[in-house]
């Protein structure tokens, strides 16, 4: 018997048993520490590929603000994926982050969104800069113009009075048309978190909104577009009467007259009532600017002037100058000079909101954005404008 109670015969197999404990604690040992190494790779590993795989924020919109306007992320993920969950709780807690939300879904308007297209048609060359712009929540607005005098007379003491005329009022209706873009991008494209969705679809709204506009102001017929102020009558100055533009002739088929070019325009700013010519702008394009522009009066001054300040406009004869590349080119009986008071002449009328209709499904795999915006224009005091006709009389 040994000292620790086993026996002779016992003791190799005790020291065998220790010796294999030994050994199965040593080898769970290193797999215990070989799990833990080949977990710690496999979460460095992943935390690589988390760095790798998560796109770059994108810039914030604004410097002053690190973190976009909760209403902007909306948006975005509506326009991404379609999902405007975020969009009612906004529609329901601020009314100033929508426009409108039809009752079957699907149209919104993104208040960021819509001032930069709103802000990008303003800076843009077309009759908007000098027109009466009016925002109306009707199919159409009124313009009520008092086109007559009142009739007076000298009375005496004794003498009978006798019935003088009264002033006709003159009722002008606008109606409002539907004006509307419709850009695409592909769904990769708008997955990709960095992109700019709402600088993009701006842009793309804006540039065809103000193409559309800029023409119509200018030549539309009417029909389902904006009546622009060349698309009326035009007679002799002379002989102008209510429902048409008057006109001055340069005195040269389709050009300025050989000698005394200059008169021409001194004849326009002149057919205007003094009234209006307080307020008066001339409206052409680039081609005809650098004709006028080299023009000199009987003392060898050019009547054209370019702005002093950054952003003022040029001025012909002290008045100032807008180049809508809409108007026509000199050319045979065109009329690609205008002058008038525009403000009181010309009168824009418009839906103050932006619908924009989100469709995945026409196009797959492009996703369409409709953007629709009423709008309508017409002359609304034809005393108030006079062109410049390019013909002999």
């Amino acid at each position: 018997m040994t000292d620790d109670g086993a026996t002779g015969a016992d003791a190799p197999a005790v020291e065998r048993a220790g010796a294999a404990m030994a050994g199965f604690l040593s080898a769970f040992g290193a797999f215990r520490d070989g799990i833990e190494t080949r977990l710690k790779q496999q979460d460095e590993r992943l935390t690589m590929l988390d760095r790798k795989s998560t796109p770059p924020r994108r810039p914030a919109l604004s410097a002053a603000v690190a973190e976009e306007p909760l209403h902007l992320k909306a948006f975005g993920a509506y326009l991404r994926s379609g999902d405007d969950d975020g969009l009612r709780g906004l529609v329901l807690e601020g009314k100033g982050m929508t426009t409108a939300v039809a009752a079957d879904g699907g149209y919104l308007v993104d208040p960021q969104t819509s001032e930069t297209i709103r802000s990008v048609l303003r800076s843009t060359a077309s009759l908007r800069r000098l027109a009466s712009v009016v925002n109306v929540e009707a199919t159409s607005f009124d313009v009520l113009i008092d086109r007559t005098d009142l009739g007076a007379g000298w009375a005496t003491e004794t003498a009978a009075l006798t019935e003088t005329a009264t002033p006709l009022i003159e009722r002008i209706s606008i109606p409002l048309y539907e004006l509307s873009a419709m850009p695409k991008a592909s769904q990769r494209l708008l997955d990709d978190s960095a992109f700019d969705i709402e600088g993009w679809l701006a842009a793309r709204i804006a540039e065809k909104f103000s193409r559309a506009e800029g023409a119509a102001f200018v030549s539309g017929d009417g029909i389902d577009k904006p009546k622009g102020f060349l698309a009326h009558p035009a007679v002799a100055n002379a002989s102008w009467a209510w429902g048409s533009l008057g006109y001055v002739a340069t005195g040269a088929a389709g050009d300025f007259a050989t000698s005394n070019a200059s008169d021409a325009i001194v004849d326009l700013v002149y057919a205007l009532n003094a009234e209006y010519r307080a307020n008066g702008a001339f409206v052409m394009n680039s081609k005809t600017a650098g004709a006028v522009r080299k023009m000199k009066d009987a003392d060898g001054r050019f009547l054209w002037s370019d702005g002093l300040a950054e952003g003022e406009p040029a001025r012909l004869m002290g008045y100032p100058v807008l180049i809508a590349e809409d108007m026509p080119d000199i050319g045979a009986n065109a009329y690609a000079l205008a002058f008038g008071d525009f403000a009181s002449g010309y009168t824009i009328a418009e839906r103050p909101d932006i619908r924009i209709l989100r469709d995945p499904f026409s196009a797959k795999p492009h996703v369409l954005f409709y953007a629709s915006k009423r709008v309508g224009g017409d002359v609304s005091d034809f005393a108030a404008i006079k062109l410049l006709k390019f013909a002999v009389s």
